[in-house]
């Protein structure tokens, strides 16, 4: 990533709390027993979203595979290339949804921004205070010129 992405002082947020007792923190790939039913569970409201764009989730994807991918997330992560960060419950036994935050190319210190809940919190005031949460958070705690919410 070219410097312009992310200052090199830059420490991304490791928790973010919602009003709703949830909050997001980065992914890893030990969340696969979470996060596998998570995406599955809502798959083809996720496919609908993100297919075209990603290929994903597919509709045989296997939990070492969803692990692969939590793994590859979560070196992003680390190299701050990219970022996801899971939406859990308080003691985090649920994965309800993901928020994704990613490099627009040629962009300079641009992001492309997009975030799902589960199908059973689409509706609920988890859905929305996520979509409250998101732009304040991006506006107040990372170093973005700017950031595009889409996929």
């Amino acid at each position: 990533m070219s410097d312009a992405w992310l200052p090199e002082e830059f420490r991304h947020p490791e928790r973010v709390e919602l009003s709703t007792g949830h909050h997001l923190r980065p992914i890893r790939a030990e969340d696969v027993a979470i996060d596998f039913p998570a995406v599955m569970g809502s798959r083809e409201r996720l496919w609908s979203i993100y297919g075209e764009a990603w290929g994903w989730p597919p509709p045989t994807m296997t939990p070492e595979q969803d692990e692969h991918d939590l793994a590859h997330h979560e070196d992003e992560i680390e190299a701050h290339e990219s970022f996801n960060y899971a939406l859990l419950d308080d003691a985090e036994t649920e994965l309800l949804g993901c928020v994704y935050i990613d490099p627009v190319a040629g962009g300079g210190a641009t992001a492309l921004v997009s975030w799902w809940v589960v199908d059973d919190a689409v509706g609920t005031p988890l859905e929305t205070a996520l979509d409250e949460l998101v732009p304040r958070w991006l506006e107040a705690d990372w170093p973005f010129d700017g950031f595009t919410v889409g996929v």
